[in-house]
């Protein structure tokens, strides 16, 4: 039985990334362009925060994470509310995992590599913005298994995006999914 491993996300590995964001996200999630400049995010003073999930050759999963600073703190932000400065939390931008290998732990190793290495960068926290709208809420239930702190729902948070040219699996083209922004704060 070939086992699990883990790998910086690398061009290698974009074309299945976007296969799978876009078959778990809805069409439009992700496209070389933006994968391009996600993973370019995450990589400060020579490390990449970003991970991919591998059994042989089959892309199981992947985590995009940007590093602290690399981001834009946008209206769907709240750091009047983060218990850590803004220039020292990391945003974790995206976490997909193929449905057949959800609940084994696949989410979880590669949200426990990112912080990893934001840590190594610097970083004291994380932001994320988790679909509240996932089956069963799990996507909220799996952060918050992972230490992450509800700091504000977002009604609507996909919904520009929807407009130009990303389609959510449950709402099209005029999404109305609703986000929990969500923060780690690393133990020292």
């Amino acid at each position: 039985m070939t086992e699990i491993i883990y790998k910086p996300l690398t061009p290698t590995y974009f074309k299945q990334v976007i296969e799978l964001a876009n078959q778990v996200h809805g069409d439009g999630y992700v496209n070389d362009n933006s994968i391009t400049d996600w993973v370019g995010r995450g990589i400060t003073k020579g490390i990449n925060c970003s991970f991919v999930a591998l059994k042989g050759d089959k892309l199981l999963g992947f985590r995009c994470t940007f590093s602290a600073t690399r981001w834009l703190i946008d209206q769907w932000c709240s750091p009047a509310l983060w218990p850590i400065p803004p220039d020292k939390c990391c945003y974790f931008k995206c976490n997909t995992v193929d449905r057949r290998y959800r609940g084994m732990g696949v989410g979880k190793q590669l949200l426990q590599l990112s912080i990893d290495a934001v840590k190594k960068q610097g970083a004291l926290g994380g932001v994320a913005h988790l679909w509240r709208q996932s089956p069963n809420n799990s996507a909220v239930a799996y952060f918050t298994h992972c230490g992450g702190k509800l700091v504000k729902n977002h009604p609507d948070k996909w919904h520009q995006a929807s407009k130009q040219g990303y389609s959510c699996i449950l709402c099209g083209y005029d999404c109305h999914c609703e986000a929990a922004e969500m923060i780690i704060h690393f133990d020292k």
